[in-house]
């Protein structure tokens, strides 16, 4: 068991909390994004025993963040939005100078390479002008509602494998994201459940996907991600700060991400 995955979750977990920002950026900063793919795929093949070691203290520690900290993130995003959205700006960033070195190693960056990464940045960004649907929290779980919640948590999930894409964002802009953090927040066992099967499922496919391409487009598979990244800054982007406190806050919180994403990707391996 590879139990130093526990924190690696923990924050992976953390960042599937904020819509605009991807549990699959947190796996690449902690280099062990490849790594996570390959075992999301090869779990359910005959030589599951390789990678459950590597999965269970990573799950642990992504669903203790995700319980214990999911009233807090509501917190911060009520009262200090502006702050903890540029902590993330500044994770983001400083996650691009890493993404470009792990495209070198893997391929040389062409003109095709180039165009892949402005439509990708292109088509993320454009999410930001989309407007989430208005969804009060389901509490009457319905053939129908289990259905959107299900294929709602298979769609958050691919999102959160894939770097820059947030499965939070996707949740928000189907109309389930309330009702997925009330949930969490109240041990609403049924609704987690559904969505935790949709998850599920969508964790199996995409990394199958996902696998596939990095092993055998790994060039343009990262000109894709890198412009995932690049355009999920519009997204997670909240505007300008209201205070002069908040301004404050915002650039500190802003320096600090940056710090961490130094500090991980140091110390991750």
């Amino acid at each position: 068991m590879e139990w130093k995955n526990i924190w690696r979750g923990m924050a992976m977990g953390t960042s599937d909390l904020i819509p605009g920002v991807s549990g699959g950026t947190i796996a690449v900063i902690l280099g062990i994004y490849d790594q996570l793919i390959e075992a999301i795929s090869g779990v359910f093949s005959r030589y599951w025993k390789k990678y459950i070691g590597f999965l269970i203290p990573l799950a642990i520690g992504m669903g203790t963040a995700i319980i214990a900290l999911s009233r807090i993130i509501e917190y911060l995003l009520l009262e200090y939005y502006a702050p903890t959205q540029f902590f993330f700006i500044g994770l983001i960033l400083g996650i691009i100078p890493l993404l470009f070195v792990e495209f070198k190693s893997r391929a040389s960056i062409r003109p095709i390479h180039v165009i892949a990464m402005i439509v990708a940045t292109i088509l993320v960004a454009s999410m930001a002008f989309l407007n989430p649907v208005d969804s009060s929290v389901i509490t009457d779980v319905t053939f129908g509602t289990a259905l959107l919640l299900f294929f709602s948590g298979w769609l958050g999930s691919m999102a959160m494998l894939l770097p820059g894409i947030s499965g939070s964002f996707v949740l928000l802009l189907i109309g389930v994201y309330p009702t997925v953090i009330s949930a969490i927040s109240n041990f609403n066992l049924l609704i987690i459940g559904i969505v935790g099967a949709g998850v599920a499922v969508g964790f199996i496919v995409s990394s199958k996907v996902i696998r596939y391409l990095l092993s055998n487009f790994p060039g343009m598979t990262f000109s894709v991600i890198i412009g995932l990244v690049v355009g999920s800054l519009a997204v997670v982007f909240p505007g300008v700060p209201a205070t002069g406190l908040m301004w404050a806050l915002s650039i500190i919180a802003f320096i600090a991400g940056i710090v961490v994403v130094r500090l991980l990707s140091r110390y991750s391996v």
